[in-house]
């Protein structure tokens, strides 16, 4: 079985490659091409999602989305009551999750033949005249897992991107915190940047939101350290999702750091203020 196969949705909905709907958009060569929307559905509340892309998702024929192995996927979760019974659901599933195979695994090979081979399953929709809408979680174009579809698509189709709120301001909502004040600046990193190139771009920040935590964690809690910055620094785990947990940086154990987590590092307040 292809991983493109596992069907992490209810039987209600029917498998992807089937006949489009009576008043779906066909699939006879003499009409139009298909739309590609990338969805961002926002960080994990249902009720962050914006209207706009609420109507653009219950519209089209087809929705596509990516999930782990036997798993809903947390865009398609956040959107899921929202579905209509005769729509196409097309679940992209990720050939690796979690922590990385070591080496002589070929990792980037693997997800870039998987990030191919997901958009000629969307370019078949698009190409029978069926719109489809790409669920993103957060933004699609903030570190989202649409823009691999529209480096590959957007060429060849006609492709419109639905901002989404992404992790960063969620994660600042949750913890309470205004990020930036005045003419302070923001930078965002990746946790799995090397140790010394975190310390060197973190030692003159303004401000900063790390993400991509998990493994890399002790690794930018070390730099925090070593930079005098830990006391400034604010934990939070699923912001906005069920389970949402915010955490003295002190009192994180290492091993249990999630996917969906992340540092924020605010602006000083300003004393205008």
């Amino acid at each position: 079985m292809s991983p493109f196969d596992a069907r992490p949705d209810g039987p209600s909905h029917r498998r992807s490659g089937a006949p489009a709907a009576d008043g779906a958009q066909g699939g006879t060569p003499e009409q139009a091409l298909g739309r590609l929307f990338g969805i961002g559905v926002g960080p994990g509340d249902p009720e962050l999602l914006t209207l706009k892309a609420l109507r653009l998702l219950r519209a089209a024929p087809v929705v596509a989305y990516y999930a782990g192995p036997r798993k809903r996927g947390n865009a398609y979760t956040t959107v899921a009551e929202h579905l209509r019974a005769d729509q196409i659901l097309l679940p992209l599933v990720y050939p690796v999750t979690g922590r990385i195979p070591a080496p002589p695994f070929d990792y980037e090979g693997t997800m870039r033949r998987f990030y191919d081979r997901a958009a000629d399953l969307v370019a078949g929709h698009l190409a029978a005249g069926r719109d489809v809408a790409a669920l993103c979680e957060g933004d699609p174009f903030f570190y989202g897992s649409f823009m691999y579809l529209h480096d590959r698509l957007a060429g060849r189709f006609r492709a419109e991107v639905v901002p989404g709120v992404c992790s960063v301001v969620a994660s600042a909502a949750a913890v309470g915190t205004p990020l930036v004040y005045r003419d302070q600046s923001m930078l965002v990193l990746a946790g799995t940047l090397p140790e010394a190139e975190l310390e060197r771009r973190l030692a003159d920040a303004d401000a900063a939101a790390i993400m991509k935590l998990g493994s890399n964690f002790e690794k930018v809690r070390r730099v925090l350290t070593r930079l005098g910055l830990a006391h400034r620094a604010l934990y939070v785990e699923r912001a906005t999702m069920h389970g949402e947990r915010i955490v003295p940086l002190a009192d994180i154990d290492p091993a249990s750091v999630p996917y969906f987590s992340m540092l924020l590092l605010p602006g000083e307040q300003w004393q205008g203020a």
